[in-house]
C-alpha cells in the first residue's frame, strides 16, 4: 500500500496540473489602445492595439482568438479577428512561446456613426483546446469617440460657397489695326495703301470715338514701321526710318481731320528678322526647316542674308510671298469703351432692365444690400437671360446662406441644368452633399468645379470631410472661417488657430465651439469657458453636445462648466 501512494502522489499531481494548464483570464494591462480615447478620422475610426502575453501564460495546446468589438448604444462593430496558437498546435496561426510570451499588434478601423460618439472599445476572446470552444471575459481596453472632425457638417454652413460672378468691365480696352504695305526700297505711302479696307476701318474708328466722347475715349496711336532682311542694314536702317516718320505724319493728318487730340508713339525696325522667321514657319516652303536652323546658326544680318541668298533653289520663292509682307508700318489705335456708371445702370434698371446688357443686370445686384432687391434682379435676370446659369445659382447661393438647403438645391438643379459643366455649380452641389455628410459624392462634384474662384476652399473643406487634415489647413490657410480655424485644429497647427480666432471678423456659435475645443486641447481653462459660454448663448443646443463631447472629458465635473451648460 505504501509502495503505491508515490503514484497516488503523481496522479494529483498530474490532474492539478492539468488544471492549472487552463488559459487564463486577460487583463487591461496587456493592451495599449492608441489613440487613448478612439478619434473619429474623415468617416473612419482608425485604431491600434498593442498587446502582449505574459511569460507562462499562453497554453501550450491552445488556440485563442481576440475580436475587437466597437459597442454603442443600440449596437456594436465587429472588426476582423486575429488568432494566436500554442507551440504544440499544429496550425497556420502565430504560435506563442509558452515561457517566453509573445507580443503582438492589431490595426483595424471602424466605419463612424453618430452613435459611436459614446461608444466603448473591447476585446472578446475564444480559446480552443481539444476540439472544445470556451470563451473567456471580455476586457474594455479603451473609450470612445472623439467626433470633432464631424464638425464640418456645420462649418460648411457657413463656408464662401461659389457666387457666378458677372464679367462687366467700365472700362474695355480696344485696338484697331492696320497695315500699310511699302514697294522695296521705297518709303512713300501709296494711295491704295492709304485707301484700304483696313485703314478705312481704322478711320472709320476715329470718328467714332470723336463722335462718341461720352463714352469712348482715346489712349494712342502706336507705329511700328519696317524693313524686309535683304539688302544692307545701313540700307535698311534708312529705309526703316523713313517710313516710320512718313507713317507718323500721315497719322498727325488723320487725328487732324477727326478732330481728335492724341499721342503717337512710333519705333522703327530696320530688319525683320523675327517676322521673317514667323512667316517662314507659316509657310510651305520646302526648305523652311534648313533656313530656320540656318536662322539660328548665324546671329550677323548680313551673314544670314548670304546663307539664304545661297540657297538659290528657294530664295525666289522667299523674294515673292515672304519679304513683301515684311515691308510694312504697324498701325495701332488704342482707345477705351467707357460703360455706364453705377447711378446710370441704377436709373436704367428702374426704368427699364430690358434696356441693360446680362453683365450690367448682374453687376446690379453688388450695388444694393437689400436682399429682396438682390433677389428681384436675380429673377429679371432669369427672365431675360433664361440661358444663362449664374442667375439660378445666385439665388441657390442666396438660399443655402440662410440655411434653406432646399431651395437652394432647387436653383442649382435649374442652373446645372442650363450649364452642366459651371464649376461655380459643381462647387455648390458638393457643398449641398457634405452638408449631408455624403462625402464620396462631394468630391465627385468639388473635383469637377476647382476651376471656380472658391475652388480650393471648397477642395480644403472635401478634405476635412476625408480626414486629409494637413492638406485642407494648407489649402483654407488665411481663409479666416470656421472650416480653416476647424481644419487647423484638426491638424493640430494650434498657433494658427489661435491666429484664425483672431482675425475672424463675425464669429459664430460654431467658430466659440471650436475655440472651446482648442482650449481643451492646449489646456487653456479660459478658451474652454468663454468659448463655451458664447456657443451656447447663441446656439442653445451646443450645451447638451459639450457635455457629452469627450474633448472636455476632464471638465465634467467641474462646477464652473457645469453652470456655464446648465
Amino acid at each position: 500500500m505504501l509502495k503505491k501512494l508515490p503514484l497516488l502522489l503523481v496522479a494529483a499531481v498530474f490532474i492539478l496540473s492539468s488544471c492549472s494548464s487552463k488559459m487564463k483570464n486577460m487583463k487591461s494591462e496587456y493592451f495599449t489602445v492608441t489613440p487613448g480615447v478612439l478619434e473619429v478620422v474623415g468617416s473612419e475610426i482608425p485604431v491600434t492595439v498593442d498587446g502582449k502575453f505574459p511569460a507562462k501564460f499562453f497554453n501550450k495546446k491552445a488556440v485563442l482568438t481576440i475580436t475587437p468589438v466597437l459597442k454603442y448604444e443600440g449596437g456594436e462593430a465587429i472588426a476582423e479577428p486575429v488568432t494566436f496558437q500554442g507551440e504544440k498546435v499544429r496550425g497556420n496561426d502565430r504560435a506563442i512561446s509558452y515561457e517566453n510570451g509573445g507580443t503582438f499588434k492589431m490595426k483595424m478601423q471602424y466605419d463612424y456613426l453618430p452613435e459611436m460618439e459614446d461608444a466603448e472599445l473591447y476585446l472578446r476572446f475564444v480559446v480552443n483546446k481539444g476540439g472544445k470552444s470556451r470563451d473567456i471575459p471580455e476586457v474594455k481596453v479603451a473609450d470612445g469617440c472623439i467626433a470633432t472632425s464631424q464638425l464640418y457638417r456645420q462649418t460648411v454652413a457657413t463656408a464662401n460657397i461659389a457666387v457666378g460672378e458677372d464679367a462687366f468691365q467700365r472700362v474695355i480696352k480696344q485696338a484697331k489695326e492696320a497695315n500699310i504695305m511699302f514697294l522695296i526700297q521705297q518709303t512713300n505711302l501709296r494711295t491704295s495703301e492709304l485707301n484700304s479696307t483696313e485703314m478705312n476701318e481704322l478711320r472709320a474708328a476715329l470718328k467714332d470715338v470723336a463722335t462718341d466722347y461720352e463714352n469712348k475715349v482715346l489712349d494712342d496711336i502706336q507705329i511700328s514701321a519696317y524693313a524686309s532682311p535683304d539688302g544692307g542694314v545701313m540700307l535698311n536702317d534708312g529705309i526703316a526710318v523713313v517710313r516710320e516718320m512718313n507713317t507718323a505724319k500721315q497719322m498727325k493728318q488723320e487725328l487732324k481731320k477727326a478732330k481728335l487730340d492724341g499721342y503717337i508713339d512710333s519705333e522703327y525696325t530696320a530688319e525683320d528678322w523675327e517676322g521673317f522667321k514667323e512667316l517662314v514657319s507659316q509657310s510651305n516652303l520646302p526648305d523652311k526647316e534648313l533656313i530656320l536652323r540656318l536662322l539660328s546658326m548665324y546671329t550677323d544680318p548680313e551673314e544670314r542674308e548670304q546663307q539664304i541668298k545661297n540657297i538659290s533653289s528657294v530664295y525666289a520663292e522667299l523674294a515673292n510671298e515672304v519679304l513683301p509682307k515684311l515691308r510694312r508700318a504697324r498701325v495701332t489705335l488704342n482707345y477705351q469703351i467707357i460703360g455706364r456708371s453705377d447711378e446710370q445702370i441704377q436709373a436704367q434698371y428702374a426704368e427699364n432692365p430690358a434696356e441693360l446688357s446680362l453683365e450690367e443686370i448682374l453687376y446690379s445686384s453688388i450695388l444694393t444690400e437689400n436682399e429682396a432687391e438682390q433677389a428681384d434682379i436675380f429673377h429679371t435676370a432669369i427672365k431675360l437671360y433664361p440661358n444663362d446659369y449664374r442667375a439660378y445659382n445666385n439665388l441657390g447661393v442666396m438660399a443655402y446662406k440662410k440655411g434653406d438647403y432646399s431651395a437652394a438645391a432647387e436653383y442649382f438643379a435649374k442652373a446645372e441644368n442650363v450649364a452642366k459643366a459651371a464649376p461655380e455649380v459643381m462647387v455648390n452641389l458638393g457643398y449641398l452633399e457634405l452638408l449631408q455628410g455624403n462625402v464620396a459624392d462631394a468630391e465627385a462634384y468639388i473635383t469637377k468645379g476647382v476651376d471656380a474662384k472658391a475652388g480650393d476652399e471648397a477642395l480644403g473643406n472635401l478634405y476635412i470631410a476625408q480626414g486629409e487634415y494637413g492638406r485642407a489647413a494648407a489649402l483654407l490657410k488665411g481663409k479666416n472661417t470656421n472650416s480653416a480655424l476647424l481644419a487647423q485644429v484638426l491638424n493640430k497647427n494650434y498657433v494658427a488657430a489661435r491666429e484664425t480666432l483672431d482675425e475672424m471678423e463675425n464669429p459664430d456659435a460654431m467658430t466659440y465651439y471650436i475655440k472651446a475645443v482648442l482650449g481643451a486641447r492646449i489646456s487653456n481653462v479660459s478658451f474652454v469657458y468663454d468659448g463655451l459660454k458664447k456657443a451656447v448663448e447663441l446656439d442653445p443646443s451646443l450645451a447638451k453636445k459639450a457635455m457629452e463631447d469627450l474633448e472636455f472629458a476632464k471638465y465634467v465635473k467641474d462646477a464652473t462648466f457645469c453652470e456655464i451648460l446648465k
